[in-house]
């Protein structure tokens, strides 16, 4: 369960991720979500040997167990790191690039990044970098002057917008650029709050390991016991 939970997070992260690529330019950002789902896939794994090592009580295969768990804790920490890391950077990634991508808009030809901003508009209800003016700076702007904005700008609720900076209330008012950056540093939270939790998880699963392995390294009665023995 946890294996799967974790490889989901991870999953889903490269798809979200994937609708925000343009305003990013760091590929290593994505680093976390990449051993996120190296981490579940090798989780599934150990919890079958873990699961049968319980049930026979193999001390060799519990050993085993505890060193791959605590090797995969280890893991998680480096991913809760990296997280806070490409977390505090994301904001630089998008000021450093999103400029760029509005200037390649192209309304009539929509090509990858110019689908990019329409989709990132529409879904989180903006328009322009810090607002609907900054398009009057913008290439697609200047050689359309029709004194209008794309109709990804216009509010949800009205049927009627054409997009035209005569009419500002149509129109979302908040820019772009800070709800790309919230959005993509909560992404990134879910990866650091998904590692935080299935690592402590994994010490509760090591401590449990040890308790059984410790249990039979020191009550000789109970080796006897489940090696079918007799104790005198």
């Amino acid at each position: 369960a946890a294996a799967g939970i974790l490889c989901y997070v991870g999953a889903y992260v490269f798809i979200t991720y994937d609708d925000y690529d343009h305003f990013f330019e760091d590929v290593y950002t994505l680093i976390p979500a990449v051993i996120i789902i190296a981490v579940g896939t090798l989780l599934f794994i150990i919890g079958l040997i873990g699961c049968c090592a319980t049930i026979r009580e193999s001390r060799c295969g519990l050993a085993t167990f505890v060193i791959i768990l605590l090797l995969v804790f280890i893991t998680e920490v480096v991913v809760v790191v990296l997280g806070y890391i490409y977390r505090a950077k994301v904001e630089d990634e998008v000021d450093h690039s999103i400029q760029k991508v509005y200037n390649g808009y192209n309304g009539t030809n929509p090509d990858a990044a110019s689908r990019a901003i329409d989709y990132v508009q529409r879904q989180l209800r903006c328009c322009g970098i810090h607002n609907y003016s900054d398009w009057e700076n913008t290439i697609w702007f200047k050689q359309t002057k029709n004194n209008s904005v794309p109709l990804s700008c216009c509010k949800a609720a009205l049927s009627n917008c054409t997009g035209s900076l005569t009419r500002p209330m149509d129109l979302y008012s908040e820019g772009c650029e800070a709800l790309v950056v919230k959005k993509l540093q909560e992404i990134m939270m879910y990866v650091i709050w998904a590692a935080l939790a299935f690592a402590a998880i994994q010490l509760l699963g090591m401590l449990c390991a040890c308790i059984v392995l410790c249990r039979r390294s020191r009550d000789p009665a109970y080796e006897l016991l489940i090696t079918g023995g007799t104790y005198a």
